[in-house]
């Protein structure tokens, strides 16, 4: 195929047909089909995309059902609302401002109970407080004549609503009535500078009042009715997820003792310490996890503190429901997580300690491997029993003991300290030498910067211990506030009605004899 002709439309080609008996001249494509193509190319692009948002929408959708769910409850309570658009009885009775309930669902309809009920009490009670107020007003202004009524009227606006943005900015008045504040601002500038006499400003009032009490009304009865989804067991899961996060940071499941390592490993088999911290085990070990995403857990607690103060704020709104009373003391898991992020903030120092670049003497780290590794695993048993406790709302037998094995640890952890720092004082006397252990023999030609690292690690893990043993009383307050159930089904309050036991009388392993020791 060769060019043969050049014209003024284009390039003309010729087409030998394999037997050599004709010729067949192609033009070069037209501008018809150039338009197509690229239409059938944009077509295609358009469609492509569209395939795409529709499938990230589905796995929006499948991944948490319940945005799903929320999106049918709006578009339910909105069909119900606007039933007074449709009927006439309805439409006779509130008129034209049936878009006030429209509008109503529209801004405080929310995903969950708490946040609803917030928002639609907050609602009413600052529109009939704003309207209450500003009719006051209106009448006091339309009595002092047309020349004051500017004035009076000014003046209220401001005074009032300054008032009220300022308590926006009290912490107390802002997590409980900040909506509210806000409603109330707008609804009294509204009423108080129309145009309405006061005749017709008093039906204006009835019917915007009715309309907002019409569609939170319907807002509650499909959040509750419908599928609810409560803050408070919210709260409540993720507190429970944080504090196995934290225990997964701080103890990671390690299977990696083998015959080639060194000598304080195969101690440490033989001391039955199976489960022992992640990233402590790494430091000891120099091997690496194999899930490092349980490790990074921690910093799940460190992020969660907002999402915290706004469950138990919306909590706080919600009826009693499952296991959750109207005045569970919802306040005391915002302590709850303040102590796990007071455990993740030392994991954090304890991870970057590990994976600092300046390496540690191998003979202070066998001397130390035992203990610190023991501290790390009573710590996250502690609080892998607490999460339990937290999670069946039943208090633990257990508890006390666990953390008694993580005091004997810290103390044992703490004599190792006292001895490293007896074995490295230099100024041992010639005397002295001759008494000398083999680890002393091993330390004498390390240097201070070799023995930084892992006495800082050390010291951390202590740290941690103490935090973790603040975080027991706040759990322990917590079950105390919400009378947990002991293992017999009973509450603390049913147990007191019943028949103390003398403390000579109690048989040895209960919770009290726990205690005592």
């Amino acid at each position: 195929m060769a060019p043969v002709k050049e014209g003024f439309e284009g390039v003309e080609w010729r087409i030998r047909v394999a037997d050599g008996s004709s010729v067949v001249p192609v033009s070069d494509i037209g501008f018809a089909r150039k338009v197509w193509l690229r239409a059938k190319g944009l077509v295609s692009c358009l469609g492509l995309n569209v395939w795409m948002f529709l499938k990230k929408a589905w796995d929006i959708g499948a991944n948490d059902p319940r945005k799903v769910i929320h999106c049918l409850k709006v578009g339910l309570a909105l069909t119900l609302v606007s039933l007074f658009y449709f009927m006439r009885p309805l439409y006779d009775g509130v008129g034209g401002n049936a878009m006030w309930a429209v509008m109503t669902v529209v801004l405080v309809f929310e995903p969950n109970v708490g946040a609803t009920l917030y928002k639609c009490l907050n609602r009413m009670f600052a529109t009939f407080l704003a309207g209450f107020l500003a009719f006051g007003v209106h009448w006091i202004a339309s009595q002092s004549g047309d020349r004051f009524e500017p004035f009076v009227v000014g003046a209220s606006v401001f005074l009032l609503a300054s008032m009220a943005t300022f308590s926006r900015f009290i912490p107390s008045v802002k997590s409980l009535f900040d909506y509210g504040a806000m409603i109330f601002i707008l609804t009294f500038s509204f009423v108080a500078v129309s145009g309405y006499r006061v005749d017709k400003l008093f039906d204006f009032a009835h019917q915007r009042i009715s309309t907002i009490f019409i569609g939170t009304s319907l807002c509650i009865l499909v959040i509750i009715l419908v599928c609810p989804i409560w803050c408070g067991q919210e709260l409540h899961g993720l507190t429970v997820r944080n504090m196995d996060k934290l225990a997964d940071s701080l103890n990671g499941w390690f299977f990696f003792l083998s015959r080639s390592r060194s000598l304080f490993l195969k101690d440490m088999l033989r001391t039955s310490v199976t489960t022992v911290s992640g990233c402590v085990a790494q430091y000891f070990t120099n091997i690496k996890g194999e899930d490092d995403k349980k490790v990074q857990g921690y910093k799940c607690v460190l992020s969660s503190k907002a999402s915290e103060d706004s469950m138990a704020n919306f909590a706080r709104w919600e009826p009693s429901h499952g296991q959750f009373n109207f005045r569970h003391p919802w306040k005391q898991y915002q302590k709850i997580g303040a102590s796990m992020r007071s455990c993740a903030y030392c994991i954090e120092a304890l991870n970057s300690c590990t994976n600092k670049e300046n390496k540690a003497a191998e003979s202070i780290k066998k001397h130390l491997s035992t203990s610190c590794l023991k501290v790390s695993s009573t710590s996250s048993s502690v609080i892998r029993e607490l999460a339990e406790t937290v999670k069946k709302m039943k208090t633990s037998p257990t508890i006390f003991m666990f953390v008694g094995e993580m005091n004997r640890a810290v103390e044992q952890l703490r004599n190792d300290l006292k001895s490293l720092s007896r074995l490295l004082d230099l100024s041992t006397t010639a005397e002295n030498k001759e008494h000398e252990t083999p680890l002393a023999e091993a330390t004498g030609s390390v240097s201070f910067m070799e023995i930084i690292p892992v006495v800082t690690l050390a010291s951390i893990l202590i740290d941690i211990a103490a935090r973790t043993e603040a975080l027991v009383g706040s759990v322990e307050e917590l079950a105390k506030l919400a009378d947990f159930a002991t293992n017999d089904g009973k509450s603390k309050k049913s147990e007191m009605k019943d028949k103390i036991v003398p403390d000579e009388e109690k048989p040895e392993g209960t919770l009290e004899a726990v205690q005592r020791v």
